[in-house]
């Protein structure tokens, strides 16, 4: 059964960063668009940031300059670093894998 594992969230002050991973068994990143979505309490979940196989990426307006998309297929893992991280940037951070397939979700929040 292929699974994926997040992790790196957690509280953080505003200003600071946060590096998210997740991490696939059973199955692959190589041949995906795989990215990261946010859900804000309330809110919709949203794209934050996706990659290609071939590493181009795209980031939503409110990401851009701050956070950066990463994907090392031959670990099957993908990394969000997220620097000068907002209160807005609270949520549930879900990895998504290629369709159909997600993470559980990981919580940040930034706050002081």
């Amino acid at each position: 059964q292929v699974q994926l594992v997040e992790s790196g969230g957690g509280l953080v002050q505003p200003g600071g960063s946060l590096r998210l991973s997740c991490a696939t068994s059973g199955s692959s990143f190589s041949i995906d668009v795989i990215g990261w979505y946010r859900q804000a309490p309330g809110k919709q979940r949203e794209l934050v940031a996706q990659i290609t196989p071939a590493g181009s990426t795209n980031y939503a307006a409110s990401a851009k300059g701050r956070f950066t998309i990463s994907r090392d297929n031959a670990k099957n893992t993908m990394y969000l670093q997220m620097n000068r991280l907002k209160p807005e940037d609270t949520g549930v951070y879900y990895c998504y894998g290629g369709p159909g397939l997600w993470g559980q979700g990981i919580q940040v929040t930034v706050s002081s």
